[in-house]
């Protein structure tokens, strides 16, 4: 998932600890009591663990340097729970693992203890992402990382762990160096064999008998899908039949209550949910059903993107119209869900609602508007632009850091963070290309002047997820979904601009992710950088509209063209008393009313008169959907 966080890719942490070790220990999922658990071969002595008194809560403190400082001081080693608030393993290992009296003493005689919520700092959230959460990370007191877990984990084996660092504080298994930060890739784009190469990577990961992408977890991966709805726009049956069945089985992953979708499905098949709703998901979602109904006009497709955006507006809306973050998977933490979600509303209602977290962050708006934006395009309803503009207005007044950037909450430990500036840059130029206001385009260069400044790597390709301009531990690097994202976003506002320094940007993102030593670890998540090189090597399809901006039919052209169904195109209303042509191409005739063109390698096409004629051009009758 994009990301999951600018591309962050969460994963709830027992699943991952049930599916990779030892797949009978998957029932434990749903005979979990008050996060109590008795499985066999997991928790030794649970009958004891249950007798015991709640122990006072440990000493739990910020992620910052002075930690270290104080373990270097003290001579302990440093343990970094990294959390999800929303996270139904989080909580089972905060009332579990962390109330259980061998672990609690080996923790307070050798570790300084660190919790953070990975939502609320990305920069260790995009660091550890394959660690799934919870994340459990160990360091010696000079910031030497001894150990990486993935998920929950009981308290013996926990115990195991703390006293094996304690034994010998170097580096385990677990611990894999870093290499060099790859510089490599083609300066103008894939060539032909490794493109294709990366298709077969794309395609490899279907899972052809039970549908979607990857045999595991099952959910709707944005780029993924999105790429699928590409090439099936180009005819391509193959990827038609994947898209089409994905977004079907999505289906049920929404919640047919409340609306809004669950995370994902586990057990390799889409009916074992987690419960989790966190806001990279609804916003992937409702922007991908969205561009679906766009390119077939299938009424379910807008049924499922109408069923998320309910979800939004009832349950993390703020009255400021700005989103709040995630609600809980667990409507008491560590207590397994899956009999209150099978209630309906009154029943749900009646027991209580699980917890919302509201903090406010920047990246998860921009998510959202980019997704309203693709709603009010595919379907005209002007409600979602509304919606949109507001957030973004609030976002700009309460987030906004001089230079153009963005911090991602009210106050930032840490930061500025790359995906908070590139979610919201992307919000303005789809909110530009949709309401064709300046003001959003001018926001839009502004984010990518502050993105360059701050978090450009020197001479090296990609950008870091956090500041460069200072020394930060640990060391800021490159995340794969950001740096695709920031290709795409720096392409399509080269173009809209027509300033190369912004192309020079969208081709270092791209030297970055298109090396073999990150796509080689990618497995089937590669759509995102096959569209980001594609959008950064071809010309979108071009539309300029020539006329006032209070004449129905040139709006009529305008909604004509925001209907087709792909993000890689470019959009352009004149309306001559506004001043000059953009970008100054002063090519088109004066004539008495409203015309559109279509524009490629420096010409334009002779004038459209209608919306009509416009869509017929854009779409022939065998491209369009029906109805």
């Amino acid at each position: 998932m994009n990301a999951t966080h600018g591309g962050t890719r969460p994963l709830d942490g027992f699943a991952n600890y049930a599916d990779n070790e030892s797949r009978p220990e998957a029932a434990f999922h749903r005979r979990l009591i008050r996060g109590i658990a008795i499985a066999s071969g997991l928790l030794a002595g649970a009958a004891t663990i249950l007798a015991v008194e709640t122990p006072a809560k440990l000493p739990w403190q910020p992620w910052g340097d002075g930690v270290f400082a104080q373990a270097r001081r003290e001579h302990k080693l440093v343990l970094l729970d990294l959390e999800a608030v929303w996270c139904h393993w989080c909580h089972v290992m905060d009332e579990v693992t962390y109330r259980d009296p061998q672990v609690i003493a080996l923790l307070n005689e050798h570790y300084l203890l660190v919790r953070v919520d990975q939502d609320s700092r990305p920069d260790l959230s995009n660091r550890y992402e394959d660690y799934g959460w919870p994340a459990t990370v160990i360091f010696a007191g000079d910031g030497t990382e001894l150990v990486k877990r993935q998920g929950y984990i009981p308290p013996g084996p926990m115990a195991r762990v703390l006293q094996a660092c304690v034994d010998d504080p170097t580096p385990g298994p677990s611990v894999v160096p870093e290499s060099a930060a790859p510089d490599s890739g083609a300066e103008d784009g894939l060539a032909p064999t490794r493109r294709e190469a990366l298709r077969r990577q794309w395609l490899d990961g279907y899972d052809d008998k039970a549908g979607g992408w990857g045999s595991s977890h099952k959910l709707l991966d944005a780029d993924t899908v999105e790429f699928a709805l590409r090439e099936a726009a180009r005819g391509d049956a193959r990827a038609e039949k994947m898209a089409r069945t994905t977004l079907t089985l999505q289906r049920k992953l929404i919640d047919p209550v409340w609306g809004g979708v669950y995370q994902y499905s586990v057990g390799g098949n889409w009916d074992e949910p987690h419960f989790e709703k966190i806001m990279q998901v609804q916003a992937d979602n409702l922007r991908l059903y969205a561009l679906a109904f766009a390119q077939w006009g299938e009424p379910g497709h807008l049924a499922n993107a109408r069923d998320i955006h309910r979800y939004l507006r009832e349950f993390l809306t703020s009255p400021d119209g700005v989103v709040y973050t995630s609600q809980d998977a667990d409507l008491v933490p560590g207590e397994h869900s899956e009999t209150y979600f099978a209630l309906g509303d009154a029943a749900r209602r009646a027991r209580g609602v699980p917890r919302v977290d509201r903090h406010i962050y920047a990246r998860e708006n921009g998510w959202v508007i980019s997704a309203l934006a693709q709603m009010a395009a595919s379907t005209g309803d002007a409600a979602y632009t509304a919606e949109g503009e507001r957030a973004a207005r609030w976002i700009c007044g309460h987030r906004s850091i001089p230079g153009g950037g963005f911090r991602h909450d009210e106050r930032d430990s840490a930061g500025p963070y790359l995906g908070d500036t590139l979610a919201m840059g992307r919000a303005f130029l789809a909110l530009h290309q949709l309401t064709q206001k300046r003001e959003w385009l001018d926001r839009a260069v502004e984010a990518a002047g502050f993105i360059e400044t701050r978090f450009r790597r020197g001479d090296a390709a990609g950008y870091a997820s956090s500041d460069t301009t200072h020394a930060t531990f640990p060391t800021p690097r490159p995340q794969f979904d950001e740096n695709v994202n920031l290709a795409r976003f720096m392409a399509a506002l080269a173009r809209e601009t027509g300033q190369a320094g912004l192309a020079a940007a969208a081709d270092r993102a791209l030297r970055w992710t298109s090396a073999a030593e990150v796509t080689g670890v990618r497995g089937f998540y590669v759509g995102g950088l096959l569209l980001a090189d594609e959008e950064a090597r071809t010309d979108p399809v071009h539309v300029t509209i020539v006329g006032a901006k209070d004449d129905p039919n040139a709006r009529a052209m305008l909604a004509a063209a925001l209907r087709l169904p792909t993000q890689h195109k470019l959009l352009e209303w004149w309306d001559r008393r506004e001043g000059s042509a953009p970008r100054g191409e002063d090519i088109f005739p004066d004539l008495p009313g409203a015309a559109a063109y279509l524009c490629a390698h420096g010409a334009c096409s002779s004038p459209l008169a209608t919306a009509a004629a416009l869509e017929k051009r854009l779409r022939p009758p065998a491209a369009r959907p029906p109805g």
